[in-house]
């Protein structure tokens, strides 16, 4: 077991056994579920719009989705430089490497809004093809980007929260957005409670408004670390070395998920539609899974800070055995509702026909990804990155995106999408468990004067 990793502040941390990690892993689990539960509601309240609105939402949530997913470093990249300094006891260090990635949140975010309004159009059409799903996507799009910012602020705030081993906070302040854009999403999209009926437009403006609360939350835990705000160049250049290889490896997903909500849009309203449900569901799934890996991100970057590696190790597989566990009750429990769960989200014959389609894919998968996602937060916890970027490239280049393209060239639909997926999932795990079972990645560790 891991002890006695403790800060300046005189907060001792015992990292390793079960009662520490699920300290870290339920609260996290909270924070990773509570956006995807509210895009599963989201979905339902659109569904009850037809296919047509539910595509358009496909294609612009895929957009979205992409941005957050290609910035992942503000999130998990600061939860490893932030965990080995506290690991080495230095918590200023740590909550500065939060001012610094909130000032990143700010820059990025500000381009990527500016870009995407200018963009949107192109964007939603190339992807949606020739379908009317198109305008639906880009009045939705253009106002989501307005939330672009809060958003990426409310990412770096996980990180270095999470770095300094504080779950509870990033979850409580996550969960106040939620409720407020799950308040506001039917009032806006069905005009409930007499509110102006937007149709799907209200669901971009209600999640908007819950990302801008949620977000200052955030700012105001950091504040309150009466850390200096001032923007400070060496580590901001430092943040952005470990960018370099987590946005390699945020290319791979944005790649492979972005070309198969293209090809599956070229199957009808009613494909992408059921892609779009099915693959809510895996996202939820894989967040579920991922809060045993922030605990372990942020457990055995505090390790290999303090200088335990063996330590480190241990608990690598101590969690990626909870994980996988974990993640076979939840594939024997999507198994069982194969025929109700899908009924929540729509009505629509043809979706659901669609969805019984990649419904057992989506089950096999999910004991799969419980090992995966565990060793990707042991490794990234590890400072690992470009192992994890490397793999993860190739992992897309040689399964995924083969299979999506040669489903449009062939017409092979759904099954050809999710066969892509399954290989691209098989690829990683075999990569990952490779590199958990050496010890190179344990030795990947720099220094916290190196960090600096």
């Amino acid at each position: 077991m891991l002890s006695g990793v403790t800060g300046r502040s005189g907060q001792g941390s015992r990292s390793g056994g079960p009662g520490q990690v699920l300290r870290l892993a339920v609260p996290a689990l909270g924070v990773l579920l509570a956006e995807p539960v509210y895009l599963l509601f989201d979905t339902a309240v659109v569904g009850r719009l037809g296919a047509q609105a539910l595509a358009g939402l496909a294609i612009g949530g895929l957009v979205l989705t992409q941005v957050s997913t290609q910035l992942t470093f503000l999130s998990y990249g600061t939860t490893s430089r932030a965990a080995r300094f506290f690991g080495a006891g230095d918590r200023a260090a740590a909550v500065r490497e939060g001012v610094q990635a909130s000032w990143l949140a700010v820059g990025i975010g500000v381009l990527l809004t500016v870009a995407g309004e200018a963009l949107a159009g192109p964007v939603t059409r190339v992807l949606a093809g020739s379908s009317g799903s198109a305008d639906g996507a880009e009045s939705w799009l253009r106002l989501a980007l307005l939330g672009v910012v809060p958003m990426l602020l409310g990412v770096a705030g996980n990180g270095w929260l999470r770095g300094v081993q504080d779950t509870v906070r990033p979850l409580r302040y996550v969960l106040v957005g939620v409720v407020i854009s799950a308040v506001l999403c039917p009032m806006l999209v069905h005009g409930v409670g007499g509110a102006p009926r937007l149709g799907l437009p209200g669901s971009a403006l209600a999640n908007c408004t819950g990302q801008v609360v949620a977000a200052g939350l955030f700012v105001t835990a950091l504040l309150r670390e009466h850390a200096s705000p001032r923007p400070r160049p060496s580590v901001l250049r430092a943040q952005l070395v470990l960018a370099r290889d987590l946005i390699g490896r945020s290319l791979a997903f944005q790649l492979c998920f972005v070309s198969a909500g293209a090809v599956a849009a070229r199957f009808g309203a009613a494909a992408v539609a059921a892609h779009q449900m099915v693959l809510q569901l895996w996202t939820f799934v894989s967040l579920a899974l991922d809060s045993l890996a922030i605990a372990a991100q942020s457990l055995v970057g505090a390790a290999l800070g303090a200088g335990r590696t063996a330590a480190a190790r241990a608990l690598a597989w101590r969690v990626t055995r909870w994980s996988t566990v974990f993640a076979v009750v939840l594939a024997a429990a999507f198994a069982a509702g194969s025929a109700a769960v899908p009924r929540l989200f729509t009505p629509d014959r043809d979706v659901l026909a669609h969805t019984h389609t990649i419904w057992w894919f989506f089950v096999a998968l999910v004991p799969v990804a419980g090992v995966v996602f565990a060793l990707d937060g042991v490794l990234l916890g590890a400072g690992d990155a470009a192992y994890l970027r490397t793999t993860t490239l190739a992992a897309a280049m040689l399964g995924f995106l083969p299979a999506v393209w040669l489903s449009l060239a062939f017409r092979w639909g759904l099954t050809g999408i999710w066969t892509g997926l399954s290989l691209f999932i098989a690829g990683r795990c075999a990569a990952v468990v490779f590199r958990a079972r050496s010890t190179a990645w344990s030795q990947t560790s720099r220094t916290t004067h190196e960090l600096r």
